[in-house]
């Protein structure tokens, strides 16, 4: 599914398109906002979305073998809830039940 399809399933639930595009859009740019940030963000049964960091490395190149330095990093990271994670391990079975 992407942004699109997600739109359109929402729309189906808040019953026009251009409220489900500025709901969506609000919440992935909060979303964004808040852990760029250096906020948690934890979303009840979901997950959470959070910024963790990538200290320096030695890498190699793989088609040369030479050594390069990986600088430091920031990167987002998702971790899913413990519901989220059931419905995926169940299939999706429990879609629309509750």
């Amino acid at each position: 599914m992407n942004k699109k399809e997600l739109v359109e399933a929402i729309a189906d639930r808040v019953g026009d398109r251009k409220t489900a595009t500025e709901a969506v859009n609000a919440v992935i740019d909060a979303i964004q906002k808040a852990v760029a940030g250096g906020d948690k963000v934890s979303i009840t049964g979901f997950g959470a979305f959070e910024m963790v960091n990538k200290p320096a490395r030695t890498a190699r190149n793989p088609s040369t073998g030479a050594e390069i330095k990986v600088a430091e990093s920031w990167a987002p990271k998702f971790r899913p809830g413990s519901e989220f994670k059931d419905l995926v391990n169940e299939g999706g079975k429990r879609i629309g039940k509750k």
